[in-house]
């Protein structure tokens, strides 16, 4: 899987950005894209040019599954 750096320009990225329906109005979510590497990219929805973190699809399973279990709700 060729490398796209962390913290490159979201907006440079040829990518489809996804936001949650779970988003409010004031754009207070983050948005996830696919990349054509396979790699998953995520960005702050109300700074879309700025930049953006790159992870492996295995990488944001394992976050995927913490958030599901409950691991992180004490942070909110």
């Amino acid at each position: 899987m060729p490398s796209v750096p962390n913290g490159v320009r979201a907006s440079a990225l040829d990518a489809g950005w996804i936001k949650s329906r779970h988003s409010n109005a004031e754009g207070n979510c983050v948005e996830v894209a696919p990349l054509a590497n396979g790699a998953i990219a995520i960005r702050n929805s109300r700074d879309p040019d700025g930049p953006a973190l790159v992870y492996t699809p295995s990488e944001v399973a394992a976050f995927l599954a913490g958030a599901k279990d409950g691991e992180f709700d004490h942070l909110v």
